[in-house]
């Protein structure tokens, strides 16, 4: 739930999003990334435009994972300042209103740390080792399991109990892991006679899959996406070389098939849906050319990302106004973590 490369496809949301029936809890969403690196259009369509919505619904807390990010990149923590702030620019420029939603950086709230201590002592390794996406974590190092990555999941479970998280927005592959937090809510409030945390349950939602320019999945490593932070002329450069129209239209007036155009085709339908049709019969026709329909596409997209480089230009002239309020959001989030660490001691009579 903590995303670093483009999520999974999600599902439709089937969840009480008003209040936790069970225990009835007012629904508070908590979520986060890694800082790996500059965001993507597949961040964007896959996880921000979601947050966007979800921010004005419900009290939302959004982290910047850096102790996260630092279980697969621990031989170069020096580029954790830069990415982090990277990425809370990438945050306000997408949208995300740090009046509205809580925006904060994982270390900079320590009693997670001492929450993930307590929920440490209380979960069986078992659960850790059998967890089926550790192995997708565990890929990312090309080395042997460390102890931070075996840990991961309560980690992120101290994450989302520490602001009271009752729901997490995650894509279908993240369900097992949430699962374990479940669990670990759960045995918590067991071993100690008390409702100290509500289970987080997943918030499904209906969300696009966008592959990269070159049809495969959208990643940094691939260098195959349009990021957020790209200009117009390197959105128009990205698109007009690298993004692969059909190889079977091998000339202007040849018709074409929309099905086979993985790096523009797809783009339309996300990016500019109300196009669709007149895109799909105009290639089939060979009315349109490949170069055509690029330098649309590129209109469109650059159009969306337009008011994003207004907002990044103004924070990235003012960066200490980002760390002001990175700060403001951690210190709200450290005061919720402190209350439930309070909570969790005294239900275990252990204060003195």
């Amino acid at each position: 739930m903590f995303f670093d490369n483009e999520p999974d496809d999600h599902l439709k949301d089937s969840l009480d999003t008003t209040t936790d029936a069970q225990q009835n809890r007012p629904v508070i969403l908590m979520s986060g990334m890694r800082p790996t690196g500059r965001l993507h259009l597949g961040h964007y369509v896959g996880v921000i435009a979601n947050w966007l919505k979800l921010q004005t619904q419900h009290p939302s807390y959004f982290m910047i994972a850096d102790w996260h990010a630092l279980t697969t990149q621990y031989a170069s923590p020096q580029k954790l300042n830069e990415h982090t702030l990277g990425l809370a620019i990438d945050w306000l420029a997408a949208g995300i209103d740090p009046e509205t939603a809580t925006l904060y950086v994982q270390s900079w709230v320590p009693e997670i740390l001492e929450i993930n201590a307590l929920l440490s002592m209380a979960t069986p390794v078992k659960w850790l080792e059998t967890d089926p996406t550790l192995k997708d974590m565990v890929a990312l190092t090309k080395e042997d399991l460390n102890l931070g990555l075996l840990g991961y999941p309560v980690l992120q479970t101290a994450d989302i109990l520490s602001v009271g998280g009752t729901h997490v927005p995650v894509g279908k592959d993240q369900l097992a892991h949430l699962e374990v937090s479940r669990d670990i809510a759960r045995r918590m409030n067991h071993l100690y006679g008390a409702p100290l945390f509500a289970e987080p349950k997943p918030m499904l939602t209906e969300t696009p899959l966008l592959m990269g320019l070159d049809g495969r999945k959208m990643g940094k490593s691939l260098n195959n996406g349009i990021y957020l932070s790209d200009t117009q002329d390197e959105v128009l450069q990205k698109i007009k070389r690298e993004a692969i129209t059909d190889t079977q239209r091998v000339k202007r007036n040849d018709p074409g098939t929309p099905s086979n155009c993985p790096g523009v085709f797809p783009y339309y339908q996300i990016f500019a849906p109300q196009l669709v049709t007149t895109v799909d019969a105009e290639c089939r026709s060979a009315a349109r050319g490949c170069m055509d329909c690029k330098k649309q596409l590129t209109e469109h997209i650059n159009a969306l990302l337009a008011p994003m480089h207004q907002k990044r230009a103004e924070y990235e002239a003012d960066k200490g106004q980002v760390i002001a309020l990175l700060k403001a959001g951690s210190q709200k989030a450290r005061e919720q973590a402190q209350a439930v660490l309070g909570r969790v001691k005294a239900a275990m009579n252990w204060r003195f």
